[in-house]
């Protein structure tokens, strides 16, 4: 660490990065009601094609059963008609019989009988023969869909042993059981099938038709319905006053919205006080200009009524001190709004070598440490040292602090701007220490507040310096400590030790980095 008094050469620093910020894409704005809707309706639409295509299959399934069973009854029937006669096999069909298993309104039926060579006995020749894998059982009834000419045909077909009707008898060999079973085939078209299929879709889905718009328009009711309280939170804001911050009254509202209202009432209650805040600031700032305003128009006045040219030089002098003390007033109070309006969202902060702005800053106040005749110090790391930050406000912070300093330092006495680093808590830390008379403790809490000065300091001021160096250390999530100087033994003078802590930049270098 060095102390350095007077004018000082410039360490040169670290040149902060260069940060490209992006700017977000722009959100569309979405409505809560077309969301929920859209939810509701696209699972809607989406099983509605599927609930026709379940429809028509179990339509197909319940059409085909009767029909199913009437071809089964046939081929049993005619089944009882086969018989052999002296080793031929013959059937006893008569002609009202085969018109009678013929006949159909809508479909074209057919009916096969072929012996175990699979010569044809009676009817179609062109029925087809079914696979060898479907062949069941005798006496059992089997049902399967071909094509016949193209045209597509549901077939019932039996093999029945003329022997035996019900079961083979275990006796009788593999040759000999071929030669009496014989096949009985009844088709026909699916006209009816199809028919009665459609029927029962029509049945389903027409009544669909009219019911989703009815479950449609009951949706969208519902929906209205039930984000109706948001309409109502929307008009009770709407009607609202522009002063009236009050808490929304949360039990008015459903238990879903219930947290946005608690949100929004912390919020509510975070605006008034900022606004109760920013009138007692208007109001102080407006009480504090009143004094030197006064002074300035009532010397003006004296100057204007005086001949004597001592007295008019003396009212100009205390006018000329008037407007200076507005001056630094009105712009201490433009510096603090400063302060306030600048967040860490607005102005970013960006990598700043401390070390060398508390250096520039000490060496601009050294003309008036001399007109103060107090001796201004300043030490320092023998390395940089960054932070985060804003450069402009925390030029300002420190100009604050060594002005603050200044002024209650008596004459002869020294004041010190120190930056450290406290490697194990990952810290920087900014000091201005002083020998003046000290804070006392109970005051040290009170002294950040706006126009609050000590009783009894008789130090010309507005009260807004250490408001301002507050602000700024809570934009750079700094903390601020107050304490005596130890280094000070004077008891009279206790001095004073200004201490904000930082938290370190990882850009920070240290004396290994440099060599």
């Amino acid at each position: 660490m060095t102390r350095e008094s007077g004018a000082h050469e410039a360490a040169a620093p670290l040149a902060p990065d260069n940060k490209i910020h992006s700017q977000p894409p722009e959100k569309i704005q979405r409505s809560l009601f077309g969301e929920i809707l859209d939810w509701m309706l696209a699972p809607l639409l989406l099983l509605w094609p599927l609930s026709i295509a379940i429809t028509y299959l179990v339509a197909k399934s319940i059409a085909n059963q009767p029909f199913d069973r009437a071809l089964e009854d046939d081929v049993l029937v005619l089944a009882q008609q086969v018989k052999e006669v002296d080793g031929k096999i013959i059937t006893q069909l008569t002609r009202p019989a085969r018109d009678i298993l013929r006949a159909d309104d809508l479909d074209s039926r057919y009916f096969q009988v072929k012996d175990s060579k699979g010569e044809l006995v009676d009817g179609d020749r062109e029925l087809p023969l079914p696979n060898d894998e479907d062949k069941p059982l005798p006496g059992s009834v089997s049902l399967r869909t071909e094509n016949l000419r193209g045209i597509e045909i549901r077939i019932a077909y039996s093999y029945i042993d003329l022997n035996s009707r019900a079961s083979i008898g275990p006796g009788l060999g593999k040759d000999n059981r071929e030669q009496h079973l014989a096949l009985v085939q009844v088709a026909e078209t699916l006209e009816k099938r199809t028919v009665l299929a459609n029927e029962i879709i029509k049945g389903v889905i027409l009544p669909q038709f009219i019911i989703l718009p009815v479950a449609l328009a009951l949706v969208w009711f519902a929906l209205s319905r039930g984000l109706s309280p948001l309409a109502e939170l929307q008009y009770r804001i709407r009607a609202r006053r522009p002063d009236d911050l009050s808490p929304i009254d949360s039990r008015q509202v459903p238990e879903e919205i219930s947290p946005l209202v608690r949100s929004l009432n912390d919020m509510l209650g975070r605006l008034a006080q900022t606004i109760e805040i920013q009138k007692r600031f208007i109001a102080d700032a407006a009480h504090q200009m009143k004094t030197p305003l006064a002074g300035m128009r009532m010397q003006s006045e004296l100057a204007l009524r005086e001949t004597d040219q001592a007295e008019i030089h003396r009212s100009l002098l205390q006018l000329s001190k008037s407007s200076e003390a507005a001056t630094r007033l009105v712009n201490q109070l433009l510096t603090l709004a400063r302060a306030e309006n600048q967040t860490p969202a607005t102005k970013p902060l960006v990598p700043v070598e401390l070390a060398e702005l508390a250096r520039s800053a000490v060496q601009d106040w050294i003309p008036t440490s001399f007109t103060y005749n107090i001796d201004l110090g300043f030490e320092q790391p023998g390395y940089p040292v960054m932070i985060a930050g804003n450069s402009l406000m925390l030029r300002e912070l420190l100009n604050n602090l060594i002005d603050n300093a200044l002024h209650y330092t008596p004459k002869g006495q020294s004041v010190t701007v120190r930056i450290r680093v406290m490697d194990d808590e990952q810290l920087v830390v900014l000091e201005v220490e002083d020998n003046g008379p000290g804070i006392p403790p109970s005051e040290r809490s009170r002294v950040f507040e706006r126009f609050y000065r000590i009783l009894g300091s008789n130090v010309a001021g507005s009260g807004l310096g250490l408001a301002i160096v507050r602000e700024i250390a809570q934009q750079h999530d700094a903390n601020i400590e107050i304490a005596n100087n130890s280094r000070n033994q004077d008891p009279k003078f206790p001095g004073c030790l200004f201490r904000i802590s930082f938290r370190m930049n990882p850009y920070s270098a240290y004396p290994g980095d440099f060599g």
